[in-house]
């Protein structure tokens, strides 16, 4: 005895329905792999510019004399070029921003071999800076105190960039002028070759994209009309 066959059928799916898929996703993913290859070339390109600018970051010749001088410490060499501009008279004080806690004046000024009294006279110590946005908020508030017009900035040329920034945009009104120290030579391409250096200018630029971005959100939240 013959079975008679169903009156229904089993649907087939149509093979362009998986190829259409296929194609999106191939596309999508072109697509995504495009927009991170971009992202990378213009963080490359940057960050190479950054580099460019950092390296050529040389201590002047000659440097106009200013109200004050503040170097952040850090890297070696920054304390005894500020004391070396302020004992040659290229300002009335110095104010030394991000000193270890347990590090007194005396200690610094044995190390500088500096005059015990430029030290009593003339040389102010932050023990409350731990980072560059401290040393920022406290050499405002340094110079709020002697209501001085012009600063000499000293610090590594590499950190220059985001001390400045931090600088300028929590204060326009003061003339800040960069000293930058230079403990390595790095015009040479040869820096490249050097895991360490590389590194190094990589994350300070990291840190002053993020200066960069934090500053850019304050200032939308502070433009930004209040809703009622």
């Amino acid at each position: 005895m013959s079975s008679e066959p169903s009156g229904e059928s089993a649907p087939v799916e149509s093979p362009g329905k998986h190829s259409g898929g296929r194609r999106w996703l191939i596309r999508l993913a072109a697509l995504v792999v495009l927009v991170l290859v971009l992202c990378i070339g213009l963080f490359v390109g940057s960050f190479v510019r950054f580099a460019r600018d950092v390296v050529n970051l040389q201590a002047p010749a000659e440097i106009t004399e200013a109200d004050g001088i503040v170097v952040l410490t850090g890297a070696s060499k920054r304390i005894d070029r500020a004391v070396e501009l302020l004992d040659s008279g290229q300002a009335e004080r110095l104010l030394i921003s991000g000193v270890y806690p347990a590090t007194t004046a005396t200690q610094i000024q044995n190390l500088t071999h500096a005059e015990p009294a430029l030290f009593e006279c003339c040389v102010d110590i932050d023990h409350n800076a731990l980072d560059t946005i401290g040393n920022a908020e406290e050499t405002i508030a340094w110079i709020d105190e002697h209501g001085y017009d012009s600063v000499i900035v000293v610090t590594s040329n590499y950190h220059m960039p985001r001390s400045l920034l931090l600088l300028r945009r929590a204060d326009d009104k003061t003339d800040y002028i960069p000293y930058p120290v230079v403990n390595t030579d790095l015009r040479h391409l040869q820096w490249l070759q050097q895991p360490g250096a590389v590194r190094m200018m990589l994350a300070e630029y990291v840190k002053y994209l993020a200066a960069r971005l934090r500053i850019n959100l304050r200032r939308k939240d502070i433009d930004q009309p209040a809703s009622g």
